[in-house]
């Protein structure tokens, strides 16, 4: 992937955690956050790989991503996605608001590139906009102090 998409990707996803986790989001408000934005991009990728492809390479990405915060590592999962859900958002919830945040950015932001390596650039990009949030308009980001 580019560096452009690269980039584009990472700050559609950390925006949109932001947005959805609200003004003053703590561990569980980021972690609900997270698991919201990670349904919708399930849904959108589904029809096109597979409920079981969709597991598989988020299940990579958890892997990958708890690498850097070994407090994602999930020992014993048995598979499920419901599962692996449901650990996940207990291991944000537990850790300070700043961690979480970085954390979740980093492993949605693992999953789409490990996707654009499976369908590329143009077909992620394609499936995967409807679910980041609109920025803000300029005359908000131009009044943020």
């Amino acid at each position: 992937m580019s560096t452009t998409n690269h980039d584009r990707h990472h700050a559609a996803i950390r925006g949109t955690l932001a947005r959805s986790a609200g003004d003053s989001p703590d561990a569980s408000a980021i972690a609900e956050a997270t698991l919201n934005t990670w349904r919708r991009m399930a849904d959108r990728l589904a029809p096109v790989i597979g409920v079981r492809g969709v597991d598989a390479l988020f299940g990579r990405s958890l892997h990958v991503t708890s690498k850097t915060f070994p407090w994602l590592a999930m020992a014993g999962n048995d598979g499920s996605s419901a599962a692996l859900l449901t650990g996940l958002k207990v291991r944000l919830a537990g850790q300070e608001p700043a961690a979480v945040a970085e954390a979740s950015a980093v492993l949605l932001g693992n999953f789409t590139e490990l996707l654009t390596t499976l369908i590329g650039a143009s077909l992620t990009e394609r499936l995967l906009a409807p679910v980041w949030l609109p920025s803000p308009p300029e005359s908000e980001q131009e009044s943020v102090p």
